[in-house]
C-alpha cells in the first residue's frame, strides 16, 4: 500500500549505489528491496513477528536475486545497537535512515519511534538524511473512519494502543526530540485497495492496531464492526477502496 511513498522518498533523496540505507522496522523488507533494486546496500532492523521477517530474508537473501545477487543485504532481528553490533568492522556509517512505519494513529506510537531514532542516530553520518511518515489529516484519508472501530472496542479496557488522529505537528515533534533538523517534507497519495471484504478485513487485522480491540472483545464482534465500517468503501465489483494522503519528513542527524 505505501509503494507510492517509497518511491517518492527514494526518487528525491536519489538513492543508489553510494546510499548505504538502514530501515527501521522493515517488517517484510519490501521498502528495502526496493531500495536495494536501486543499488543500494541496505541494513534492516525489526523485532516485528517472526512471520514477517522470514518474508523479508527470503525477499532479500541472494538468492532471491539470481544474476543480480547481492552481498550488501543484511536484517537484523531486534534494535539499531543490534545492527551495530552485527556490522563488520570496515562497514561505513549509514548515510540514510528511514522509519517507513506511519505514526499519527495508535497512541504512543510516535514515543516508540522517538526511542528507535534516538538509538539509530549515532550509526548515521553527519548531515544524513532521516526519514519519517505519518498519517495525512483525518479528512484526507478513508482508513482513518475504519481505524476508529479499534479506539471504540477498545477504550472500555485500555487507554493506550487504540486510534487517535494524526497531528499537524507529529513528525516534527519526533524529530525535535530526537536532536534531528528539519530539511524538506512531502505528502504522498497512497490508496489502499482490496480485492473483495475478506482481503480488506485480515488485511487490515494483520496490521495488528486491532490487537486491543480483540483482547478487550473477541474476535466476531472485531470482524463484525470492521465489515460493517468497511461497508462504505466497497465498489460494486466487490473491491474494497479507500484514499489515503501519508507525510513524511525529511530531518538530518546532527
Amino acid at each position: 500500500m505505501l509503494v507510492p511513498l517509497y518511491e517518492a522518498v527514494y526518487e528525491r533523496l536519489e538513492a543508489g549505489p553510494p546510499t548505504r540505507l538502514l530501515g527501521l522496522g522493515c517488517g517484510s523488507g519490501l521498502a528495502l528491496l526496493m531500495a536495494a533494486s536501486r543499488g543500494a546496500a541496505v541494513t534492516g532492523v525489526d523485532s516485528c513477528t517472526p512471520e514477517r521477517l522470514a518474508l523479508a530474508r527470503e525477499r532479500l537473501l541472494p538468492e532471491a536475486w539470481g544474476t543480480r545477487a547481492r552481498a550488501d543485504v543484511r536484517l537484523v532481528d531486534g534494535t539499531p545497537e543490534d545492527a551495530a553490533d552485527a556490522a563488520d568492522a570496515e562497514t561505513p556509517a549509514y548515510n540514510l535512515v528511514t522509519a517507513f512505519e506511519p505514526i499519527g494513529c495508535m497512541a504512543g506510537d510516535s514515543e516508540g519511534l522517538g526511542e528507535l531514532l534516538s538509538a539509530a542516530t549515532p550509526l548515521a553520518v553527519r548531515g544524513a538524511p532521516v526519514v519519517l511518515v505519518g498519517w495525512g489529516p483525518p479528512e484526507r484519508c478513508a482508513t482513518s473512519s475504519v481505524l476508529r472501530v479499534a479506539t471504540k472496542l477498545a477504550d472500555p479496557l485500555r487507554s493506550t494502543g487504540s486510534w487517535r488522529p494524526a497531528r499537524r505537528d507529529d513528525l516534527e515533534e519526533v524529530a525535535q526530540r530526537a536532536g534531528l533538523r528539519p530539511d524538506g517534507s512531502g505528502r504522498v497519495a497512497c490508496p489502499f485497495g482490496y480485492a473483495d471484504m475478506d482481503n480488506a478485513v485480515r488485511g487490515l487485522l494483520s496490521t495488528g492496531l486491532f490487537d486491543a480491540a480483540v483482547a478487550a472483545t473477541d474476535q466476531a464482534q472485531v470482524d463484525k464492526e470492521l465489515t460493517e465500517a468497511l461497508h462504505p468503501h466497497q465498489r460494486r465489483d466487490g473491491t474494497v477502496w479507500m484514499p489515503n494522503v501519508f507525510r513524511y519528513l525529511i530531518a538530518r542527524t546532527p
